[in-house]
């Protein structure tokens, strides 16, 4: 066989964990056609890779890009640090399925996640329709999971109550639906409105749907704070009881509360897959996690959508109740934890007068504008109508380096890219982990790390094709200096491409070349295995 292009020389990291071999690997079209020792094979185009690591693509098991892709298809953020593969559908709330009314409500609910552009074209609906518009031409591949909480919006609408058993039925058909159209698998967002409102006899009905046709369920469980060790076995138990296989979604024990607890969290885990558990999870490398402002309201203050959270924001008895859940009881939005403003960093707005409060804590801003922080809050809040993102500085680097090491572990940016200052991971968590836990730390091994964030990814997702270097699977690689390799991205400037990354292939087509983008469109929409490519 004859490939067209050669990448000759470089220490090959397969995807497996199995020491770095020095190889030649050839490309056709979009797919591996051969591996061999170096200077066995030839080509048209000789990549000398002397040097360098070829690692497969990466695989971000946790995106929030279902938007931005399509609006700035080059995606440079992912392509930038060797991202190939992204998992859209996080956290229980995104864009497909819907109707009218249920998209009109998420543009507003999710502004401080995705923005909401003006002039875009939602010209979809289902699943599938989404999965085609992103055909049309993006940098990078992207599977998407059926958000769970969105699917409780078009059946029962924004309420706090059990579901019918009609309501329930419709819920099992639009999963079961949309699975058919190509989705992976089911996420919820257990701190989020309305899909904290499921109680786990419904989780559990919805998960054997996706159980049954070979997906898996990704919870944003129901507290990351107090209370956390519960809420994660008590994912385990929806999983054990539905038969569908757990991927447990930024898998961190935040919060001061959670100081050194990651031990037994990973206890927990290993007691539930020596018992033949099918349990994953994915972390990212930093700190501070990362959401929309109004996610730290109480769940009763935010029933019935944005109209119904901003009268509740401009009632000043209301205020107070609210108040007294966020600051000394602990709102299930704040995950159980009393908030401490000092740690609530704004770092997105949608009104340039407010400019002035990104890169502040609110009690930063509360004190240079003479109230107090829950007053701050709720003002901006009212004055953003609920489109404010923000950092949340709760995290524990042991605990990070614990779960970073678990043998089900893969990598997850849970990038925003919108915003003033976006956190940094959605530019920096590939390289970082490369850089700063490998290299520097040697916290991973490098053939160990490269599997963890490729091979055991598309594991995960069931691709049989994707996420390891070998003959016949798609040609999704990257190239890089393991001594270089960084990222660049801070919390100061965040949208900084890595360095040490020479060439990104997506489908064998260079996204990234010579450090440089392309501006390549060759990632597709991928199907789950059985319901098309």
């Amino acid at each position: 066989m004859s490939s067209t292009t050669v990448i000759r020389g470089a220490q090959v990291a397969d995807g497996t964990g199995a020491p770095l071999v020095r190889q030649d690997v050839g490309l056709v079209g979009s797919r591996i056609a051969e591996v061999d020792a170096p200077g066995t094979l030839t080509a048209a185009r000789v990549l000398d890779a002397t040097g360098q690591v070829l690692s497969p693509g990466f695989i971000d098991m946790h995106s929030h890009s279902d938007l931005q892709l399509l609006c700035a298809p080059d995606h440079l953020a992912k392509v930038s640090q060797g991202v190939t593969t992204e998992v859209l559908g996080q956290d229980g709330l995104s864009y497909a399925p819907v109707d009218d009314e249920v998209l009109a409500a998420l543009r507003g609910q999710l502004a401080g996640w995705n923005d909401d552009p003006p002039g875009f074209d939602w010209n979809w609906r289902s699943v599938g329709e989404y999965l085609d518009r992103l055909d049309r031409g993006i940098a990078v591949n992207a599977a998407y999971l059926v958000p769970q909480g969105t699917v409780r919006m078009l059946a029962l609408g924004w309420d706090d109550r059990p579901a019918t058993e009609a309501e329930l039925a419709r819920m099992k058909e639009l999963v079961a639906t949309s699975m058919a159209e190509g989705a992976f698998g089911l996420s919820s967002g257990l701190t989020y409105t309305p899909g904290m409102y499921a109680s786990n006899d419904e989780l559990i009905e919805l998960c054997r749907v996706v159980g049954e046709r070979g997906g898996y369920y990704s919870p944003h469980h129901r507290s990351y704070g107090a209370g956390a060790l519960e809420a994660f076995a008590e994912m385990i138990g929806i999983s054990r009881r539905s038969g569908c296989p757990l991927h447990l979604a930024h898998a961190t024990m935040n919060f001061s509360v959670n100081k050194g607890k990651a031990p037994e969290l990973l206890r927990l885990l290993d007691d539930a897959l020596d018992e033949g558990c099918d349990i994953t999870l994915d972390s990212y490398p930093y700190l501070p996690g990362a959401t929309y402002l109004s996610a730290l309201l109480p769940s009763w203050a935010a029933e019935g959508g944005t109209a119904a959270t901003l009268a509740r924001l401009s009632d000043q008895d209301t205020r107070e109740r609210i108040r007294l859940a966020l600051e000394e009881s602990g709102s299930d939005g704040a995950h159980g934890v009393p908030v401490d403003w000092h740690t609530i960093e704004i770092n997105g707005v949608r009104r340039i007068e407010n400019s002035a409060l990104v890169g502040r804590s609110v009690a930063d801003s509360a004190r240079a504008a003479g109230k107090s922080p829950s007053e701050m809050y709720f003002d901006t809040l009212l004055d953003e109508r609920l489109g404010t993102s923000c950092l949340l500085h709760v995290g524990h680097e042991e605990n990070v380096r614990a779960i970073m090491r678990h043998r089900t572990h893969t990598g997850g940016s849970d990038g925003l890219l919108v915003g003033d200052r976006p956190h940094p991971r959605a530019w920096g968590t590939f390289p970082r982990y490369l850089a700063r836990y490998v290299r520097e730390l040697g916290v991973l091994d490098l053939a160990g790390c490269i599997a963890h964030l490729t091979g055991r990814a598309a594991r995960r997702l069931g691709l049989a094709d994707r996420g390891l270097i070998r003959p016949g699977y798609a040609a999704d690689l990257v190239l890089f200096d393991p001594d270089t390799i960084s990222d660049t991205a801070t919390f100061e400037d965040p949208r900084q491409a890595a360095t040490g990354i020479s060439h990104v292939f997506v489908n064998g087509v260079a996204a990234l070349e010579d450090t440089r983008p392309t501006g390549a469109l060759a990632g597709h929409a991928l199907r789950h295995p059985g319901m098309g490519r």
